[in-house]
């Protein structure tokens, strides 16, 4: 115990902790004295020490999660130079293997999957799943919610769990941006239900496929009339399918109380480009929005054209769309001389009070979000940013009417800046001769905006902006070695590890990616977090620690009724998987569970699947790898997991033991 004093101690002594978490941390200190004073063997009691101290530190996050499981690592690590003062022969881990977590399957799959997702993204695939998304589900959380939970929980439930929420991460990211829910808003249900996928068929998680093999060995000490059947592919289905849907249920109906609200630092440099347009504002002191208006029949603005309204009513038409016709924005689009059409679909950049008066002037419908715009209009495709004309500029001299900017270089002047004085829509700023040093406010898209980067008639002051290069052209090696990787996971037998990285190295060979952006698309963090509590797992293990308590919790239930058996087998499995790997878990508890249902005259099966399943239960604290993958990109602290993971774990053993029951 001295350890554990000592490593609470001095993390305390930086942090002049509260008197709340003193008081927790002294009580966490006495639980792990008793558990000392009642273990088998001095061993287990230090195991038992340093989990109980993982605990503590995992849900009150004295340090980052991922700095305390390499603490714990390290602290693992020191038990072999100090096992004579501890009371022990040896370390609680070889050292020869305590960095094996890196080179794990788990690890190495998940640093695979992650450059994949990548690869899929650069090609602009989820871009358009996004938006396809967004067309079906609009911009409301409780629908978009159950369509893209739906869609990875059926993903996972025929691969790997942590490969579908991968593929999906940046899917989830541009659904954020494009529709204004915050991203922590979006991902935990998404990962949540990535886990309940897996417990829709018998190879959507690990333990599941595991749990024939298992099975049979079993039987191999079993009487012929005790032997047990193995489970069939779509056996687990239904409890599945029902997991999932309370999944969803859950995050649509109690998501406004459960699920966190990460805010984003505002910047308010000039050089920063603003969808909300709040710079202008600040700036230049004008006060415009982006709009999408629709032109319905008999309205008196069709026949004209954009050059006989813009300027008299004030407003800046940026974007269009005909019936049946792809977008126009952007360079050879829109043109002063457009004309307007029954069901033309208008984007508009202008001040809420001349917006209306154009809408009430020709009968316009005005709706409350884009909608057809929402993805070539989004924050990460188009948005406002400054220009200076410098000397030697062919414009000089020029208005931008003359030279027809808007179509030839796809950018639309909202305001011109010139000698400290501001000017915008209605100031007939398109027929003013531009002069060197005029700053000019349009609105663009991204990609157009790189382009005239090298233009030398335009400086753009504007850098911070969304400057990723897609490569559509790579789709077909993109979708060439994501399908390898998935063919090579479904119908053959190769390590997980080895099958994802063929297709994560065929997207840097194939130029999908470059090397440098396979190495930004992983994690770090999620992997040092899961690679450095691996050797826990295997001091809970091998220690015999996790055998203990398992022996002790049954020991107490022995008597009770069968369902309170089988329920604390469940509790079991579920706290087994929050430290230790879910394959350690099922490995563990599954001859244990038979033994107890054929001593109390219960289904050895249905006991054994009760493990196979409940090791799925994973919600709580982010040790599991989607849980650690979604917590960066979320911006997730532990006691978020805790909120709301642990009404989740709590539905999930009611739920899936009720299900299990019921039907066998």
């Amino acid at each position: 115990m001295i350890f554990l004093y000592s490593a609470e101690k001095a993390v305390m002594s930086d942090k002049h902790l509260p008197l709340r978490q003193i008081v927790t941390a002294a009580m966490f200190a006495l639980i792990a004295l008793g558990l000392s004073m009642v273990s088998p063997t001095t061993e287990i009691a230090w195991v038992s020490a340093i989990l109980v101290l993982t605990i503590y530190l995992f849900a009150f996050e004295i340090v980052d999660v991922d700095v305390a499981a390499i603490s714990i690592m390290v602290l693992l690590g020191l038990t072999s130079l100090l096992a004579p003062l501890m009371g022990l022969e040896q370390g609680l881990v070889d050292n020869q293997k305590l960095f094996n977590g890196f080179s794990s399957n788990a690890v190495m799959s998940i640093i695979a999957v992650m450059i994949i997702g990548a690869g899929l993204d650069k090609t602009g695939l989820m871009t358009k799943v996004a938006a396809f998304i967004l067309q079906v589900g609009g911009t409301t959380e409780k629908r978009i919610i159950p369509i893209i939970s739906g869609t990875v929980a059926f993903i996972s439930s025929f691969m790997q769990n942590v490969g579908a929420a991968a593929l999906f991460v940046p899917v989830v990211s541009r659904i954020s941006a494009r529709s204004g829910i915050p991203l922590s808003r979006l991902l935990m249900p998404m990962g949540f239900c990535a886990i309940l996928g897996g417990t829709v068929t018998m190879v959507g998680s690990s333990p599941l496929i595991l749990l024939n093999d298992l099975i049979l060995t079993s039987n191999h000490a079993l009487p012929p009339d005790q032997q047990m059947e193995t489970w069939g592919l779509f056996s687990v289905t239904p409890i599945g399918v029902v997991l999932v849907a309370t999944g969803i249920l859950y995050f649509v109906i109690a998501g406004r109380w459960v699920l966190p609200t990460a805010k984003k630092d505002a910047k308010s440099s000039s050089s920063t480009a603003s969808s909300t347009m709040d710079y202008l504002h600040n700036t230049y002191g004008i006060d415009y929005a982006l709009y999408e208006v629709v032109v319905p029949e008999g309205s008196e603005l069709a026949g004209k054209k954009l050059d006989d309204v813009e300027t008299s009513y004030r407003v800046r038409i940026i974007a269009s769309k005909r019936s049946g016709q792809e977008t126009r924005i952007g360079p050879n689009t829109l043109a002063r001389d457009t004309e307007f059409e029954p069901g033309m679909v208008l984007g508009i950049v202008a001040a809420p009070e001349h917006l209306n008066h154009f809408v009430e002037k020709y009968g316009l419908k005005k709706r409350d979000a884009l909608r057809t715009f929402a993805e070539s209009l989004a924050a990460t495709k188009a948005g406002i940013a400054e220009i200076v004309i410098p000397p030697g500029s062919n414009l000089v001299g020029k208005s931008a009417r003359d030279v027809w900017m808007r179509k030839v270089y796809g950018i639309a002047m909202v305001a011109l800046h010139r000698n400290g004085k501001t000017l915008g829509e209605g100031d007939n700023i398109r027929d003013l001769p531009l002069q060197a040093g005029d700053t000019l406010v349009v609105h663009t898209a991204w990609d157009n905006l790189t382009r005239l980067k090298k233009d030398r008639n335009f400086v753009v002051v504007t850098t911070e902006f969304p400057q990723e290069e897609e490569r559509p052209h790579k789709l077909g090696w993109a979708a060439l070695f994501f399908g390898i990787a998935l063919s090579m996971v479904l119908f053959t037998d190769l390590r997980l590890s080895v099958a994802l990285l063929t297709g994560a190295v065929g997207m840097v060979l194939s130029g999908v990616l470059k090397i440098e952006e396979a190495y930004d698309a992983v994690s770090w963090k999620t992997v040092f977090l899961l690679a450095s509590l691996i050797p826990l797992g295997l001091a809970v293990e091998t220690s015999g620690t996790a055998k203990w308590i398992a022996e002790q919790t049954l020991l107490v239930v022995g008597d009770m009724p069968v369902w309170v058996i089988q329920a604390a087998v469940a509790v079991l499995a579920t706290f087994f998987t929050l430290v230790m790997s879910n394959v350690g878990a099922t490995v563990l508890l599954v001859p244990l569970a038979v033994n107890i249902a054929l001593g109390v005259g219960a289904s050895p099966a249905l006991f054994a699947l009760t493990v196979a399943i409940a090791t799925s239960n994973s919600f709580l604290i982010p040790t599991h790898q989607v849980n650690a993958l979604i917590m960066g990109p979320g911006g997730y602290k532990v006691t978020d997991f805790m909120r709301a993971g642990g009404i989740m774990t709590i539905l999930f053993l009611v739920v899936s033991l009720s299900v299990m029951n019921l039907i066998f």
